[in-house]
């Protein structure tokens, strides 16, 4: 069972990535991109151009996971690179999970897409 700990590292990568890469793609990505070996038990996040589809890649100790969430509408409110040339950020936890739940991570709030079911 994929679970994240308090712990966890999360690191963003902020451009779009070709959402077409699977584990060996990501893990590459992870490498080159972010500037981390992949295999060091934090989660990476990507995204795609359109911003309604991210995948995270995470190596729990025996394998890679890759999840994915598409939004049927809206898009995810991407961090953007306000200092110039940065490739990634760090996430918590929590954020990551305001990130997928729909929260803009800028102001705290709830994108218009998002309805809690």
């Amino acid at each position: 069972m994929l679970s994240f700990n308090g712990n966890l590292k999360v690191y963003v990568a902020l451009k779009p990535c070709d959402m077409r890469k699977s584990f060996n793609g990501l893990a590459a990505e992870a490498r080159n991109t972010i500037g981390m070996d992949p295999s060091c038990g934090a989660a990476f996040l990507f995204i795609n151009r359109r911003r309604n589809l991210i995948k995270i890649l995470y190596f729990d100790g025996t394998g890679y996971w890759v999840v994915a969430k598409r939004l049927e509408k809206g898009t995810f409110s991407w961090p953007q690179d306000i200092e110039g040339g940065r490739e990634k950020i760090t996430l918590t936890p929590p954020a990551l999970a305001m990130l997928t739940d729909g929260i803009d991570l800028r102001g705290g709030l709830q994108r218009p897409w998002y309805e809690h079911g």
